[in-house]
């Protein structure tokens, strides 16, 4: 002797719905859920910085003016990394460009100019 249960649910203007339909519908949902999160956009360690001078307690990059002047004397510009992903740190590589595509970020370099 089995019998249906009905659960009384209003979803999307049914008046009920049948508890396999429910548990199929939340199982799918759990397994997007799932998916999403392990193979959507990674998620960041919270550290802006990831790999400049890591054995350190703090960077702080020092740049004699001097040394700003000598740049601006070959170049019309010079422009410093502020997004700490340039290969090239800590002169800007236009590392930031991928950063922000993929973060949605608008971080740019310090620039000096002439």
């Amino acid at each position: 002797n089995s019998r249906a249960i009905s659960i009384p649910i209003i979803i999307m203007g049914q008046s009920s719905i049948d508890p396999i339909s429910l548990t199929v519908g939340i199982g799918v949902g759990m397994v997007l859920m799932a998916a999403v999160r392990r193979f959507g956009p990674a998620q960041s360690s919270g550290h802006i910085n990831q790999s400049v001078d890591k054995d350190k307690d703090k960077v702080a990059t020092m740049c004699k003016l001097n040394d700003v002047e000598d740049i601006l004397k070959d170049k019309p510009a010079a422009a410093y990394c502020r997004c700490w992903r340039s290969k090239t740190f800590p002169m800007c590589d236009g590392s930031h460009a991928a950063f922000n595509k993929a973060t949605g970020d608008n971080t740019g370099p310090l620039v000096f100019k002439k």
